[in-house]
């Protein structure tokens, strides 16, 4: 029963009482030793301190540049929308039911690469300018989101 839930034996263990006398092992020092920066309060070095030596991350050649700001978009071509039925609505939900976009990451954005011989209701965030040219050639509708 639920309530009748128990931690195995030894898996939970007592958190250590530093500083509660010399007979507890963990007295006067508790357990850091006797000097030195470890055993000061608020002591202790930064994540990727080597003791002075040059890091790791500093001895690897950095190249390129990593903009903050890149807007990244799911990706849609034409010839994947020719699965869909004639006439029908395709919505954001829609790409995630079919597999088409797993990630929309910021957004999704239809190429147009492969033809579209349907008559398709297209939302998305953007679209290339051959492929809302190629929707609305067949018939269809762009709809930017």
């Amino acid at each position: 029963m639920l309530n009748e839930l128990k931690p195995v034996e030894g898996a939970r263990h007592s958190k250590k009482r530093l500083g509660r006398g010399v007979g507890s092992g963990l007295g006067k020092t508790s357990g850091r030793g006797q000097k030195g920066q470890n055993s000061r309060s608020g002591g202790g070095v930064r994540p990727g301190f080597e003791g002075g030596q040059i890091p790791f991350f500093q001895r690897l050649p950095k190249r390129g540049f990593n903009n903050v700001n890149r807007v990244e978009y799911a990706v849609v071509n034409l010839m994947d929308l020719e699965k869909f039925d004639n006439g029908s609505k395709i919505t954001l939900e829609t790409y995630f039911e079919t597999g088409l976009v797993k990630n929309a990451k910021n957004g999704i954005k239809v190429l147009g690469e492969g033809k579209l011989t349907k008559k398709l209701n297209v939302q998305a965030h953007k679209f290339s300018a051959s492929a809302a040219k190629a929707i609305e050639a067949a018939g269809g509708t762009v709809e930017v989101i």
